[in-house]
C-alpha cells in the first residue's frame, strides 16, 4: 500500500514560497498572481500504517514550523506537481527512506517525493504555462500527476541487443548511401573515402610516434638535449663559456 502525506511551511516560515511568488511577479510580470503555496509531497511504500504515522512528525515534517495534510488542500486557482525524471537522484526521497529504515531497523522502503504548487489568482492558460516553464527544469524534472499511486515500483524496458553491421566495406558509393539511410547512421558516404585515403597517413604517424616513444636514450642524446635547452633565443650556445 502507498501512503501519502503533504507538508507545508506555516505562515511566517514560508520564505521560499514568498520568494518564488515575488520572482514570478517581478521577473515574469504575472501581476494576476495573488498567492502561491508550496507543499512537499511524499509517497511511501513498504511500511505499515503505524510506522508511517510515526514518521510523519519525525521524518517528513517539523511540527513547530510545518503543517501536514493527508489530502491536497483545496485551492481556488491552479494546482500542479513536479517530480524528478526516472533515473534522476532524488535527495529528499533518499534521505527520508534512510531515516525510516533507521527507525524501523528493517528493510528500506520505497519513497518518492514531489513539489506541489498551488497558484492563487485569475491566471490565463498562457500565464500558467509560463510559470510551469519557469519552475520545471526539463533536464531533470517533469510535471507529475496529482492522482494517488497504486505502487511506486517502476519497470524499465529492457533494451534490444545492439545490431552488428557487416558487409559495408564491399559496397560502392551508391550502395553505401542506401545502407546508411536504411540503418539511420549519422554519417555520409564520403567519409568512407576519406577514411580510406587517410588511413596510411594515420598508420605511419602511429608508427613514428611509437618509435620515438620507445627509442632508447643514450648519454650522448641526453647531453645533446640539455645543450639545446641551454641555447638562448638568439641561438648562442650558453655552454660555450663554461
Amino acid at each position: 500500500m502507498v501512503y501519502r502525506i503533504y507538508v507545508e511551511k506555516k505562515p511566517g516560515f514560508d520564505v521560499e514560497a514568498n520568494g518564488l511568488k515575488n520572482e514570478l511577479i517581478s521577473l515574469l510580470g504575472i501581476k494576476d498572481l495573488t498567492g502561491l503555496r508550496l507543499l512537499n509531497r511524499y509517497d511511501v511504500e513498504g511500511i505499515d500504517e503505524a510506522l508511517f504515522n510515526q514518521c510523519v512528525s519525525t521524518v517528513f515534517s517539523e511540527p513547530p514550523v510545518d503543517n501536514t495534510y493527508a489530502e491536497l488542500p483545496a485551492a481556488e486557482g491552479v494546482s500542479f506537481a513536479v517530480e524528478y525524471l526516472p533515473g534522476q537522484f532524488d535527495q529528499r526521497a533518499d534521505s527520508a527512506a534512510e531515516c525510516i529504515q533507521l527507525i524501523s531497523q528493517g528493510e528500506r522502503p520505497l519513497v518518492r517525493s514531489a513539489r506541489v504548487y498551488l497558484l492563487e489568482g485569475t491566471l490565463t492558460d498562457e500565464q500558467v504555462a509560463e510559470i510551469k516553464k519557469y519552475v520545471i527544469n526539463p533536464v531533470e524534472a517533469r510535471e507529475a500527476s496529482l492522482d494517488t499511486k497504486q505502487t511506486l515500483k517502476m519497470e524499465y524496458p529492457v533494451p534490444a541487443p545492439v545490431k552488428v553491421l557487416e558487409g559495408f566495406n564491399q559496397l560502392d558509393e551508391e550502395q553505401l548511401k542506401k545502407f546508411i539511410a536504411d540503418n539511420g547512421l549519422a554519417c555520409h558516404a564520403g567519409l568512407r573515402t576519406q577514411a580510406f585515403l587517410f588511413a596510411p597517413a594515420r598508420s605511419a604517424l602511429r608508427r613514428s610516434t611509437v618509435t620515438e616513444r620507445t627509442k632508447p636514450r643514450t648519454v650522448k642524446s641526453v647531453l645533446a638535449t640539455n645543450t639545446d635547452q641551454r641555447k638562448n633565443p638568439m641561438g648562442t650556445d650558453l655552454n660555450a663559456n663554461l
